[in-house]
């Protein structure tokens, strides 16, 4: 059975270099919880379809780090970053894409219980300018973004989580 999932909407902040995605889920705010900080899940539904990734370093805990590096076509992509809360509803955290060492975002993700076995997921990245948050949108990271959102819902959908 196929199920039918919406895309997330991406939106950019015109005042302040902030990126805003919205996507709604069939699952619960402990699901959605579980698969942004189990690392082995985690690697399972990050995006985009074309790139594999492998762990580095996870601990996902107030003010524990985090390293994964994604790989695409011979070539390797760093990312790591900080936990700074890790909470039922909440997580915040640093990212920073190591070929850009100088740029760090902050990220906020809420788990909004819509009832019914259904989240809306918020997430917020604060970035170093209008250029990073510029550059970030330039990338196709809706492709990665929607993608990697499938990906979860498949999880999901099949029990994993």
């Amino acid at each position: 059975m196929t199920i039918a999932h919406a895309e997330a909407t991406i939106e950019a902040d015109k005042n302040v270099p902030i990126i805003r995605i919205t996507r709604d889920f069939r699952a619960t705010p402990a699901q959605l919880l579980k698969a942004h900080t189990d690392p082995e899940l985690f690697v399972r539904w990050i995006g985009p379809d074309a790139i594999s990734s492998r762990i580095v370093e996870w601990d996902a805990r107030d003010g524990g780090s985090w390293r994964y590096v994604s790989s695409h076509e011979g070539q390797e992509f760093g990312f790591r970053g900080c936990f700074h809360t890790v909470s039922d509803d909440k997580i915040v955290q640093t990212s920073t894409f190591e070929g850009m060492p100088d740029s760090v975002a902050l990220e906020t993700l809420t788990f909004e219980d819509l009832g019914d076995g259904r989240t809306r997921l918020h997430a917020q990245s604060l970035c170093d300018s209008f250029e990073d948050r510029d550059g970030w949108l330039a990338s196709g990271m809706e492709v990665g973004v929607n993608e990697g959102y499938a990906s979860l819902d498949g999880l999901l959908d099949a029990g994993e989580i």
